[in-house]
Formats: C-alpha cells, structure tokens, sequence
C-alpha cells in the first residue's frame, strides 16, 4: 500500500519568475544563467500570467533571425554546437536503475545505445514516468529500458543539419534532445538549450547590427524590441497544492510540459516539475527485489569535430 503525497508534500517554492514586459532577449539570457528550460510570468501582484519556455525561446530567436539573416551570414551546422560527450544507457539496464541515474546525474533523458555504440532509442523522464505508472496501476515489476525507450527515428539529425532548421523541428515536436548519428553510431546529442544558446549567441549579433544600421526597416526594428508578453504561452496547464501525485503524473503524461505552476486564487504560490514527481513517485515505487546485474550506465567519450572554444 502506497502513502500517496500531495502537490503542496513536494512542490518548489522558490522560483525563478518572469515579466511579462521583459525584452525576450533578456528573458531568455535570465533562463541560461539559471539554468531552467521555463519560468512563470507573473504582474506585479503575483498573478499568474502564463509560462515562458525553451519552445517560446526557440519560436522568438528563429523569428528575430529568420528577419536578420543577411545573404551569405554565417549560421552554425549541428557539429558545432552538439554535445560530444554524452550519458547512455544500456537497453539491459533496469528501469529504476536508469531513473536513478537520470535523477543522480540531473539530466531529462539519455540515449540508449548498445555494446557496439549502435543507437537503440532514448529513455526520458515521460517514458520513465509510464513505467512508474505502469508499475501503480498493472502491479507490475521492474524490467528493462528497452521495453519504455522511445525508438521513433523521427527524432535522429546530421552533423550537417543547420541551426534554424534544428530549431524548427524542435518546435513541432515535443522532445528535448535530438540524437546525432553518424551511420548508426552515436556521435552526440543536440538539445534545447544547446540550440537556444547557439541562437542567442547569433541574435545578440543581429540586434546590435539593427541598432547600428540607419536604414534598419520597421520589422526589423520592431524584432529587436519584442517582449516575453509576445510570446508567453497564455493556455499553459496549472494545478492546485492539494492534487495528489498520480493525478499530477497523468497530468504530465498527457501533455508535452514538464512544470506545472502552482496556484492558489489566481496567484502563483509554487511549481511541480516532472522531475519532482519522478523523484517522489520512485521513492515510493522503487522494488526491493534483486534487480538486473547487467552494465547500467557509462559515459560514452566521442570523438570532438571542433575545439571546446567552438562550441
């Protein structure tokens, strides 16, 4: 029998919030130097406005780029701004293992790759969460990543791809990383961040060429001063102190966000990741029983394209 929590048992008080006056640029700089993919808006009073995330980021930059891009300006390829060194997980490994260490090194998600370094799928906080809720509901017992990884080939890009391009189809699909394949090895991994990084670097460069061009036309103006009012997601889903656990992981599992805000009367009051809930919900599902003795986890060393200051 399971102690079931509450949302208010774990929730994140402290937070990291945003105005919705705020230039997008500078909105965007404040969820790097935190290191956050999203933060609620909120007026003055502490009303909850809507959510600013990597999506909003990501559709901000392309647009502010997609108008400052001149003919023949350099836009980077994914080999030189993914990641090289890369956690994986071994298809063998025990779901609860690789939750763990998802949760230990504090990472959304890790490839799946095999013995010979040949791509396999990817394991994430909202496959592990259906494996924790198929362990509620189903009574069912650990078993291994393979069985919950997702293995959609939609997801894989080039080393070649550009960046505006990545970028897009970060923006029509819901995931956070997007394995780099090199035949069928794995040579790195591109996420989010690493492209919201990429496209600030380039954006910062576009504004201040706009601020010093005399003849900058009126779009182009215009871009340079959008605010997070402009892009905020307005419809984000919200819930209360009260919801218990499940309720909230459904929440998740349905839906492509991975914050809740909090709220109470309309005022922000805290926030609920899909972390949180997998730490909570593993805590009080992990299994005593001896679990699979096979390699679990290691971190693949591949090979650099470019020099760390390219990056």
């Amino acid at each position: 029998m399971y102690e079931m929590k509450a949302v208010r048992d774990f929730m994140r008080r402290r937070l990291v919030t945003l105005d919705a006056e705020t230039c997008v640029l500078d909105a965007i700089g404040n969820l790097l130097r935190h290191n956050i993919s999203g933060a609620p808006v909120v007026d003055s009073g502490g009303r909850f406005l809507g959510v600013f995330s990597e999506k909003c980021s990501m559709s901000s930059l392309t647009t502010m780029l997609e108008l400052g891009c001149e003919p023949g300006m350099f836009v980077p390829c994914v080999q030189t701004f993914m990641a090289n060194e890369v956690v994986t997980l071994s298809p063998e490994i025990d779901v609860f293992d690789a939750i763990d260490h998802l949760l230990e090194k504090r990472i959304s998600g890790a490839p799946v790759v095999n013995e010979e370094g040949e791509y396999q799928g990817v394991f994430s906080e909202k496959t592990a969460m259906q494996a924790l809720m198929a362990a509620v509901y189903d009574q069912l017992p650990g078993t291994c990543v393979s069985h919950y990884m997702d293995s959609d080939r939609n997801r894989l890009v080039s080393e070649n791809d550009l960046l505006l391009d990545v970028s897009r189809l970060f923006q029509r699909t819901s995931y956070r990383r997007f394995p780099v394949l090199r035949g069928k090895r794995l040579v790195g991994q591109v996420s989010r961040r690493d492209v919201l990084r990429a496209e600030q670097r380039m954006a910062l460069d576009v504004r201040e060429r706009f601020r010093n061009a005399d003849d900058a036309t009126k779009s182009r103006a215009t871009v340079i001063t959008r605010i997070v009012g402009d892009y905020m997601d307005r419809d984000a889903l919200t819930t209360c102190m009260g919801a218990d656990l499940l309720s909230v992981a459904q929440m998740f599992l349905n839906s492509p966000y991975r914050r809740f805000p909090i709220l109470e009367n309309g005022r922000l009051v805290g926030q609920i990741s899909r972390r949180d809930v997998l730490e909570s919900a593993a805590a009080m599902l992990r299994p005593s029983a001896p679990r699979y003795t096979s390699e679990t986890l290691y971190l693949s060393h591949l090979p650099k394209s470019v020099p760390d200051s390219l990056r």
